[in-house]
């Protein structure tokens, strides 16, 4: 596999891994980049979170839409999923397990986000796919294998997003809870393609309830 991204920097903020009781990985848009997904923590506010988000080469995960069939991504896609899952591994081998670790992202990175916590299926803290939803084309196959185990997931998305059909949230939707993930789909009437204040807030709730959990293990 090519390394395209995995040479690329990862953005922190927050409190340091050894210190946390929670993490999140934030994964940005096409053409965005780490620094302007970690400005979301602002809003997002919450202590005691270590926040991760790596940065795409060129400033895009990977080339073609994320409706494309899956070859017309490569090798960038398979070096994406990497990225992810080297960052995954770090902050488990930093202590933090992975029931305590959100995955966010926004419109090109919640595509990635989505699409890697459905080819790793565990209990993780959470999954946060803000307008976006799995890759591939249409009627591709959706052959994943284990169990989310009730991981806690957040799909939002605008009913006339440009870039984003509600026909690949809704099948979103049921391919993860048919990966046993607790799914709470919203859709905006109206909504351009951005992150709205309602979805801030379901997303600083799945914080909160991750903070009651390792308070309660402590």
């Amino acid at each position: 596999m090519q390394e395209i991204h995995q040479t690329q920097p990862v953005r922190t903020a927050g409190v340091a891994l050894d210190d946390a009781r929670a993490a999140m990985i934030l994964v940005h848009g096409r053409g965005a980049t780490a620094d302007s997904i970690l400005t979301l923590t602002q809003e997002l506010d919450r202590p005691h979170f270590a926040y991760l988000a790596p940065q795409a080469a060129y400033n895009t995960w990977y080339p073609q839409s994320f409706l494309a069939p899956l070859e017309q991504n490569e090798p960038y896609l398979s070096s994406a999923l990497a990225t992810l899952d080297n960052l995954v591994q770090r902050v488990a081998d930093e202590g933090i397990p992975h029931n305590h670790l959100i995955l966010l992202g926004f419109s090109q990175g919640a595509c990635l986000a989505s699409e890697y916590v459905a080819r790793n299926a565990r209990r993780y803290g959470g999954l946060a796919a803000l307008s976006g939803g799995l890759i591939g084309a249409p009627g591709a196959s959706r052959d994943y294998d284990g169990s989310l185990q009730g991981t806690p997931v957040f799909l939002g998305c605008s009913d006339v997003d440009p870039h984003i059909p509600r026909e690949r949230v809704d099948e979103t939707e049921q391919v993860l809870s048919e990966l046993q993930a607790e799914v709470t789909k919203r859709i905006y009437r109206g909504m351009g393609h951005t992150v709205n204040q309602d979805e801030i807030e379901f997303v600083r709730s799945m914080m909160d309830e991750l903070l009651n959990q390792a308070a309660n293990q402590a």
